[in-house]
């Protein structure tokens, strides 16, 4: 099953769900299999080091530092990865509110990482393209 790339269909179609749980950004020096225990959602390599995107629970655990806690929430419309503009048509609304907004995306949906204080706030505002 091949991905949507229409970006109306994608926006009016998209779903947002909010996951429960909070979720930080921890930058750690190492090898990836160093930190596989702790379980994380995503983890990218960088130049600098690490990124781990993890449970707030499991990085408070592990002693390991952040800065801010986020919900996720997830794009449930089964979005290409060619598709072009829904990452800046996400980012511009979340961006008329206010809301930043880290966005990963995997293979069948986006998933938007919001400061956990607006998580609310961010769902209001992705439901109106639902309702345009």
């Amino acid at each position: 099953m091949t991905g949507i790339t229409n970006l109306n269909q994608l926006l009016a179609n998209m779903s947002p769900e909010l996951h429960t749980g909070e979720f930080v950004f921890c930058h750690v020096k190492g090898r990836i299999a160093e930190y596989a225990h702790l379980d994380p959602l995503c983890l990218f390599q960088e130049q600098e080091g690490l990124t781990l995107v993890l449970s707030s629970e499991a990085a408070i655990q592990s002693y390991l530092t952040f800065e801010g806690r986020f919900k996720q929430i997830t794009l449930t419309v089964h979005s290409s990865l060619e598709a072009v503009g829904l990452t800046a048509a996400i980012a511009q609304k979340l961006t008329d509110y206010g809301i930043s907004a880290n966005v990963i995306a995997a293979y069948y949906h986006d998933h938007i990482f919001v400061p956990a204080d607006k998580a609310a706030l961010a769902m209001t505002a992705l439901k109106e393209f639902s309702v345009n």
